[in-house]
């Protein structure tokens, strides 16, 4: 079990509405609180992304997101426990649950709930994150610290402890209702 105080100033950044860096599955990722809309759109900006397409959100349980838990038919429920925990990001409807800032307007929201060690624990003490990896639209993400320091050092308030998963691409994206996969 990773210690809670090796995430004290990523934590700290989070509650001040900072940018982060963080090992996830594949990739690094930066994240920010979903709730917080200044931070997000500073995410946004710093990706170089518009923000029509919608934001993934990371969770470590499905209480954190337990109004759309509910409101998915026991088929889809099922469907949940077979992706997840796991590098799997699904397409669910939300049904208003994250603002307009994250999901761009969308209907459903990109969730994952990672079984990445880092992920878990991250969300365990902040609740969902924003994860997106960790490069400018259209490069290549960074799969190292080292990267995310060259690139990101002085963007980013907190780099959390952590490596990278062995997964060689970034989480597929499937859509929860109609199995179709996206990425």
């Amino acid at each position: 079990m990773i210690p809670a105080v090796k995430y004290h100033s990523t934590l700290q950044a989070l509650a001040a509405g900072q940018l982060i860096a963080y090992p996830t599955e594949a990739v690094w990722g930066l994240g920010c609180d979903p709730r917080n809309e200044s931070s997000v759109n500073q995410l946004l900006e710093l990706k170089q992304r518009d923000w029509r397409k919608g934001m993934i959100v990371v969770f470590s349980d499905y209480q954190q997101i337990a109004p759309i838990i509910e409101q998915l038919s026991d088929e889809q429920r099922q469907k949940l426990d077979d992706y997840w925990p796991g590098p799997n990001t699904l397409l669910v409807k939300h049904g208003g649950f994250f603002p307009d800032w994250v999901t761009g307007q969308r209907e459903k929201i990109a969730l994952r709930f990672s079984a990445h060690p880092g992920v878990q624990k991250l969300c365990q003490l902040a609740g969902p994150i924003i994860s997106t990896s960790a490069n400018l639209s259209g490069k290549p993400p960074c799969r190292h610290r080292w990267q995310v320091l060259s690139h990101f050092q002085h963007k980013v308030a907190a780099i959390a402890p952590g490596h990278c998963g062995t997964l060689a691409q970034p989480t597929s994206i499937t859509d929860l209702e109609t199995g179709q996969k996206i990425r």
